[in-house]
């Protein structure tokens, strides 16, 4: 009887893999080092042991672009228990999965999203596999027929059901700091540094929930779904800032954001600042990911 199948007594990861190289899989698998410490579960394997599984598996995978899922659990018990083992050994799996591009319809037009209180503990900090609520929250928004779910506790944004959620206000991309209440995201990190190289203004702190409502732009990002624009949420849509307020948080040397930001367009659909980002973030993933 294995504790991650009776318990979701376990931990994952899944990293994605272009062109065979995983990427940032060293971050990834410190991630999986910090879920596993804060379970009280050794670690089975260095962090270059880890790399040598992943890299062993990818090259045998039958997509060159794939990511692969990592999961750990306590292992087995020989009767039900909420105890733990007293020496546990864990139970590792691996598996590749194809890993397409974002449908090009949903960068082009956007995509809608619902809201909801986040139910979840007070842990999201760790990638555990015990992600019910995070389920049943994603299920609102197959339900509602939109893409994903925003998630605020006592008033403030937390994340979405399955990634990170970024706000544009005025010409300033706004994040959630980092705490035990989200998932510290990789692509998170990722469109952090796109934005200070590429000179976005970024304030990172916490983002109440009329602030989200009354955005700018919204957008999702996840390592599989890299990044997405949000144009409508609960059924209203989402404003976008016009060609005034991006030029003046932009430098005129910026050709990428400057170009988008004569797209002048109406609320409900992609902003120039997620023109820009998407731009940026293809280009990263064209010079650096499928590279190692």
């Amino acid at each position: 009887m294995d504790r991650g199948f009776l318990f979701g007594d376990a931990v994952y990861e899944v990293v994605p893999v272009y062109s065979r190289h995983p990427f940032r899989l060293e971050a990834h698998l410190h991630r999986l080092a910090h879920s596993l410490a804060a379970i009280g579960l050794e670690n089975p394997h260095t962090i270059a042991q880890w790399a040598a599984l992943v890299h062993r598996l990818s090259s045998q995978a039958e997509w060159d672009d794939h990511s692969v899922y990592i999961q750990v659990t306590r292992g087995l018990m020989a009767v039900r228990n909420h105890a733990f083992p007293a020496e546990p050994v864990p139970t590792v799996l691996l598996f590749a999965e194809f890993l397409g591009a974002p449908d090009s319809e949903q960068v082009r037009d956007g995509v809608t999203a619902v809201s909801a209180a986040d139910i979840r503990w007070l842990r999201c900090d760790i990638k555990s596999t015990s992600v019910l609520a995070n389920c049943l929250l994603r299920q609102r928004s197959v339900v509602a027929g939109a893409a994903e779910t925003v998630l605020f506790r006592d008033g403030f944004l937390t994340e979405g059901a399955a990634s990170s959620i970024f706000v544009v206000k005025d010409g300033v991309l706004l994040a959630p700091m980092k705490n035990h209440l989200m998932l510290p995201g990789i692509t998170y990190d990722v469109l952090l540094e796109l934005a200070a190289a590429h000179g976005l203004p970024v304030d990172v702190r916490d983002i109440t929930e009329a602030e989200v409502r009354a955005a700018d732009e919204l957008w999702l990002a996840s390592s599989t779904r890299e990044v997405l624009p949000i144009v409508e949420l609960d059924g209203v849509k989402i404003g976008r800032i016009g060609r005034k307020a991006l030029g003046q948080k932009v430098g005129a040397d910026n050709t990428a954001c400057n170009d988008t930001a004569h797209n002048a367009a109406v609320a409900g659909k992609p902003g120039p600042i997620y023109a820009a980002m998407y731009g940026w973030y293809q280009a990263y993933k064209t010079e650096v990911m499928r590279h190692g």
